[in-house]
C-alpha cells in the first residue's frame, strides 16, 4: 500500500471492503499541506482503483477533523512577483489544482463518508461538503473561515453548501464566517447525525460502512454517479441519464444474485468491481 507525508491509509479488519483514509498532520490539527494537496487525489485514485475498495471513511488523526489551510501553504501560493498577468495566470492554475483536489472525493467512485470531530475549519468545510455522507460529534464546530482571512473561499464550499443546507444559510454562514456546533449542522443539514462521542460516532460510521459495502457494487457506484450527475440535469434529463446508465448495468449478474439471496434468505455475494 502506497505511503503519504500527510494520510494514513488503514484496512482496519482483515478482508473488510471498508478502507479508511486518515488526515494525518495531527500536530497542526490537520491543516492542509502543499503535500496535502497532491497526496489527497493521489490516495482516492488508489482506493477508486482498488477492488477491493466498497466504501472510504474519511476523518482525522487526533483532536481534529481538519483545520483548513495550512498558513504556510497559502503564503507559498499567493506569493507573486515579476509581470502581473503572468503571475494572475500562475495564481489561477495553483488554485484550479487545490480545487481539483478536492473534487477528487466526487471523482471517487467509491462512497466516501466522512466522520468529523474537534475543528472542521475552512477547507474542512470544502472537503466535507465534496463527501457523499457525513457524520459528527455534537462538541465538533465548523466554521467557513475564509473571510476572516481576506479570502473568498474558491475551493467548492460556495458552489456545494448551497445545496445542502440552503442559500440563505449558506450565504449567512459563509459571510460572518462564524462558528457553528454539530446539533446546528444536523439542523441545518449538513450532517445526517450526530453523535455525543467520537467513540460512539466511529462504531456507526463503521456500520454503516461495512453496511454499504455489502451491497452490490455496481448498483451503489452507479447511485453516487447518477446522484452526482443529477445535480446539473433537470428532470427529464436526469431521468434520461439514469435509463442510459441502467441499460449498461441493470442486467448484471448482481442482479440475479440479490434477487436469489432473497428468495433464499440468505446474504448476497457481490464479484468485486
Amino acid at each position: 500500500m502506497e505511503q503519504f507525508k500527510t494520510l494514513e491509509m488503514v484496512r482496519k479488519t482483515p478482508n473488510s471492503q471498508v478502507f479508511y483514509l486518515y488526515l494525518n498532520r495531527p500536530s497542526r490539527g490537520n491543516a492542509l499541506s502543499v503535500d496535502s494537496f497532491s497526496e489527497f487525489p493521489r490516495a482516492l485514485a488508489a482506493l477508486n482503483r482498488n477492488p477491493d475498495v466498497n466504501v472510504v471513511v474519511l476523518s482525522g488523526a487526533g483532536k481534529h477533523f481538519c483545520a483548513g489551510i495550512d498558513l504556510t501553504a497559502l503564503a507559498s501560493i499567493t506569493s507573486l512577483s515579476g509581470d502581473r498577468g503572468r503571475s494572475g495566470e500562475k495564481l489561477r492554475r495553483d488554485i484550479k489544482f487545490l480545487q481539483d483536489s478536492i473534487t477528487a472525493i466526487e471523482r471517487c467512485r467509491k462512497p466516501v463518508i466522512a466522520a468529523v470531530h474537534g475543528a472542521c475549519i475552512g477547507a474542512g468545510i470544502d472537503i466535507v461538503t465534496a463527501c457523499d455522507i457525513r457524520y459528527c460529534t455534537e462538541d465538533v464546530f465548523f466554521s467557513v473561515k475564509e473571510v476572516d482571512l481576506a479570502i473568498t473561499a474558491d475551493l467548492g464550499t460556495l458552489q456545494r453548501l448551497p445545496a445542502i443546507v440552503g442559500y440563505g444559510n449558506a450565504m449567512e454562514l459563509s459571510l460572518s464566517g462564524r462558528r457553528f456546533s454539530g446539533p446546528e449542522a444536523k439542523e441545518l443539514g449538513l450532517v445526517s447525525k450526530t453523535f455525543c462521542s467520537k467513540d460512539e460516532m466511529d462504531k456507526e460510521v463503521g456500520l454503516l460502512a461495512e453496511g454499504i459495502a455489502s451491497k452490490s457494487p455496481l448498483a451503489v457506484t452507479g447511485t453516487k454517479a447518477v446522484l452526482l450527475r443529477s445535480r446539473e440535469l433537470s428532470l427529464d434529463q436526469g431521468l434520461d441519464y439514469v435509463a442510459t446508465w441502467n441499460s449498461a448495468m441493470l442486467v448484471s449478474d448482481d442482479l440475479k444474485e440479490a434477487v436469489s439471496a432473497q428468495t433464499q434468505k440468505r446474504k448476497p455475494v457481490f464479484a468485486k468491481l
